[in-house]
């Protein structure tokens, strides 16, 4: 799968890209990722990439042109099947496990990271195929979202893990809906605090059941509303 990921930071990636799953990924080919900086489609002296809105207001605003033009550059011809556009934004939906793997369907997405006080609305409404939220706060800018929606989305293709079961046996699983059981590993005593008998017996059916019933109290004591 191919992201490209449009910003007027572009070495911010570079931590959070160059570790991990992401990076080994990235090594191996199941990956491809390519940041583009926003500030080479523009054309004046001082690369500038926002301006003051409209109507007044506090802030500046990102300007539709820069990229546009980056989209039609990255997309020649426009965009195809398989190939998608996303802002992040506080505006938009609220992402999810379910969304990542609406996304991690797709061939090539392009995340466009917001900035100031937000993008024209002309990108959302005659670019853009939607605009996407990480959570109900304000970020300074997309990046930050960005990195975090290209990991979660990346650790749902083939060959990103080393083990394919891990992206199907956790939280928010397509499967249950719920949390994650608790984990536990050596010592089975640390501090006198133990870990369950069950998890030690070999009895799988039984572990099975134990992890079922620990993973609906985490979510009732965590995150109850994924209970209605």
């Amino acid at each position: 799968m191919k992201f490209h990921l449009l910003t007027i930071f572009p070495e911010f990636f570079k931590g959070p890209l160059d570790h991990g799953v992401v990076s080994r990924a990235a090594n191996n080919g199941f990956l491809d990722i390519t940041v583009h900086d926003l500030r080479k489609w523009t054309f004046d002296r001082h690369k500038s990439v926002d301006d003051r809105p409209f109507g007044g207001g506090e802030g500046m605003l990102m300007k539709a042109e820069p990229i546009f033009l980056a989209a039609e550059e990255i997309f020649p011809g426009g965009k195809k099947e398989g190939q998608k556009i996303v802002i992040l934004s506080a505006q938009g939906k609220l992402f999810d496990q379910s969304i990542a793997r609406r996304l991690a369907a797709e061939k090539e997405l392009l995340l466009i990271c917001g900035r100031y006080e937000g993008v024209d609305e002309r990108v959302a409404e005659n670019l853009a195929d939607e605009e996407i939220s990480i959570g109900d706060f304000v970020l300074s800018g997309g990046e930050l979202a960005a990195a975090l929606i290209l990991d979660v989305v990346a650790r749902l293709l083939p060959g990103v893990l080393g083990n394919e079961a891990s992206s199907v046996q956790e939280s928010f699983s397509e499967d249950s809906g719920l949390l994650d059981c608790p984990h536990y590993t050596r010592p089975a005593d640390f501090r006198g605090w133990k870990a369950p008998e069950v998890l030690m017996g070999g009895n799988h059916e039984e572990i099975r059941k134990w992890r079922l019933q620990a993973s609906i109290a985490k979510t009732v004591k965590n995150r109850p509303d994924l209970m209605k």
